[in-house]
Parts: structure tokens; sequence; C-alpha cells
């Protein structure tokens, strides 16, 4: 948050969204002064209103794309949000936000950042607002597909929420990799991981008799620590696999 203080929030005092974001797709060029993001979402209006309103801080914007047509100029935008002129009643449309962030330079620990040379994301309970414009509110729900693009000498890894669906090489020594997580959630719960990353693998039979795959990145120097964490993942001790299970899916999924 930009305040000094911490904002109370009352129930008295909540209003629910005018809009829902049904579909996020987010690409990602990472670059440890220049990353862009590309934010396509696909909105759905739940309130008439002249205006979407889109949370963002330490953001330089680049364009904005509104069903195809370049509105940039036509958008509001200060040091804490985005508005988008919406003149005509649309049920559903698609925004597109390109934006561009310096994740080397963000020595907040929110948002986008980069440390020991690995990219990693922090966005509970406001840091997406620090990525793009978004409904940065834990009541708006959505499905993220996330694409990143890196170089692959400082990036062997690239990490995201849900399963991994597309991985490939492309030009000038990059590589990108495609991640779509099937449930809805807030996009506090987001999460990036990219650098040089050494990973422990085993398997988990589930209860319906699936093959699971886990795996837990770490750095190089800590890959020894791992074995603990493998054993109390698979322990049959609900409680535990649930903790960690949590865990590892925010840290590094």
């Amino acid at each position: 948050m930009s305040a000094s203080e911490p904002v109370v929030h009352y129930l008295k005092d909540y209003q629910a969204p005018y809009f829902s974001i049904e579909a996020v797709h987010l690409q990602f060029e990472l670059h440890p002064t220049a990353t862009r993001v590309t934010n396509t979402m696909h909105i759905k209006t739940l309130t008439i209103q002249p205006h979407l309103v889109l949370l963002g801080e330490q953001l330089k914007l680049v364009q904005v794309l509104l069903n195809g047509v370049d509105i940039t100029q036509a958008c509001l935008c200060d040091a804490e949000s985005l508005s988008v002129p919406l003149n005509d009643f649309m049920n559903t449309f698609d925004l597109v936000i390109v934006t561009e962030i310096a994740p080397q330079k963000n020595t907040a620990l929110e948002g986008l950042y980069r440390t020991s040379g690995n990219y990693c994301t922090q966005c509970e309970a406001e840091g997406f607002r620090k990525i793009s414009y978004y409904l940065d509110r834990p009541d708006v729900l959505s499905c993220f597909t996330t694409k990143i693009i890196a170089d692959k000498t400082d990036n062997r890894v690239l990490l995201s929420n849900g399963n991994l669906i597309e991985s490939g090489d492309l030009p000038n020594n990059r590589h990108y990799a495609v991640w779509h997580d099937p449930f809805k959630k807030p996009c506090y719960l987001f999460a990036l991981v990219a650098g040089n990353l050494e990973c422990i693998e085993d398997v988990f039979c589930t209860a319906d008799g699936r093959d699971v795959v886990l795996r837990i990145y770490v750095e190089a120097q800590n890959i020894d620590k791992c074995e603990h964490a493998m054993a109390s993942l698979k322990n049959p001790c609900a409680g535990t696999k649930l903790a960690l299970a949590s865990f590892m899916t925010w840290i590094f999924t």
C-alpha cells in the first residue's frame, strides 16, 4: 500500500464489485529493469458504469486496448489507479493492458521482484497491483493463464500457478513456459518464480489411485535440505500434508 498508515475496512462499508474478471492471460517478458507485462482480461459487467477503475502502483503504462481498439490516450492514469472509459454498455469485453516494471529495483518485496538472481512474486495482500492494473481485491476470482518468457542462461526454471501446458525455445537464447490454473482464485494468490533453481522430485499416489509428481525447487546450495520437506509432504498425516502443500504451492508453483 502507498499510505504510511494502515487503512481500516469495515464490513458495513462493503460494496460488491461492479465487474467480474472471468479469465486472465498474463505474459511476462522478464528483464531485470524492464519487464513487460501484457495482461489480457475477459471482463463481465455486473453493474453499468461509465468507467472501469483498476488499481495499480509503480507501473509504467504502455498501452490499453478495448476490444482490440487502442484507447490509451482516453484513459486516466494516476499514482494508484487507471480509469478506463466505457462509453457504450458492453455485457462482456476484452481489455488488454501493457505495462512495464523493474523487478531489480523493487525493494518493497511486493509484486514482482528479483533476489539472488531469481524472480519472485509476493502478492498478498495487495501486491498484484504492482504487477499490472487490476481489480486487486479478494472477492474478484479469475482463472489465470501465465506465459513466462526469459533468457535461458539466467532462468532455466519458469514456474507459475497451475499446470504446465506448453514450453519451448525462442530466438536469442530465450525460452518460454505456459501455465494454466483451472481453478478461480483472487489475484493475491498469483505466484511466479524464475531463475536457476535445482529441484528434487518424487511421486505420491492419491487416495483415488492417481500418481502425482511432486517437485520442490530451491537454490542450489539448499538442495541437501529438501528430503525432510519431501518426506513431510508425503506423510499420511493430513495436517502436515495440507500445510506443506499450501506452502510449496505458494512459494514454488
